[in-house]
């Protein structure tokens, strides 16, 4: 069937046809915006960005406290530029607490590496004190991939096993976006991480599934900003350069 059209029709087609074309005839400024301006950062290396709140440069704990007693100063060694961790005294935090941000911390497994699996060289940086990043010596140290050096412990491995010669730093640059509660605390978007252990993405934009148990599945706790944990888990685990960014 031949289908007629009016005359009427065929220019109203055209004028839209030419609207159309008219509309997307852009000149360059019309895409163009200057305003607001940008907040400018600095950065040089080896050092914390300008903006970035240094929370270990070195010299002192001035930035964190005993996760026991918040009351308490942090009972963790520094030497020769290093954080240490002492053994039974438990994990340490800091003063502030987080919501969304950029962390940098840099660790080195004990001098002498001792035990296998799980007890070799065994920390951990937790993310608003509930979500732990597994740190652990993991050269030719066999454990459940789950609970390697860069997953999300007990839940999400690492894509790929990013190691270094033993005795030298490694690095975690983590961007986290916190999970988020309506006013009745039910949870309405779970926490993302991810993370570049020594510049290699080994976390990319993976969900959070709740706490990070040693026994058990995953819980949903209604929470607001926490700190940055670092564990206590009976290994002389090395810390250094560590700074943060809020997002």
């Amino acid at each position: 069937m031949n289908k007629i059209y009016s005359i009427s029709s065929i220019i109203s087609l055209s004028l839209i046809s030419s609207l159309t074309y008219a509309q997307t005839k852009f000149k360059p400024e019309d895409t163009e915006f200057y305003t607001p301006k940008i907040r400018t950062v600095t950065t040089a290396p080896n050092q914390a960005p300008s903006d970035a709140l240094v929370l270990f440069d070195g010299s002192n704990l001035d930035q964190w406290v005993s996760s026991k007693n918040a009351q308490e100063k942090a009972p963790w060694t520094v030497k020769n530029g290093v954080l240490t961790s002492s053994p039974k005294t438990g994990d340490i935090q800091t003063k502030e607490n987080f919501e969304d941000f950029q962390l940098h911390i840099e660790w080195k497994s004990p001098e002498v590496i001792k035990g296998e699996g799980q007890g070799r060289g065994n920390s951990g940086i937790f993310l608003q004190g509930h979500y732990e990043i597994q740190v652990l010596d993991n050269n030719q140290n066999p454990t459940y991939v789950n609970g390697q050096a860069g997953s999300v412990y007990k839940q999400q491995p690492p894509l790929v096993t990013a190691v270094k010669p033993a005795g030298e730093w490694h690095t975690y640059d983590i961007l986290y976006t916190a999970p988020r509660f309506n006013q009745d605390g039910i949870l309405i978007k779970k926490g993302i991480v991810t993370l570049l252990h020594n510049g290699v993405v080994v976390q990319y934009n993976t969900q959070i599934e709740g706490t990070t148990e040693y026994i058990g599945l995953p819980k949903t706790l209604v929470h607001g900003p926490g700190p940055i944990v670092l564990q206590d888990h009976g290994d002389l685990v090395n810390f250094r350069n560590i700074w943060i960014r809020r997002l």
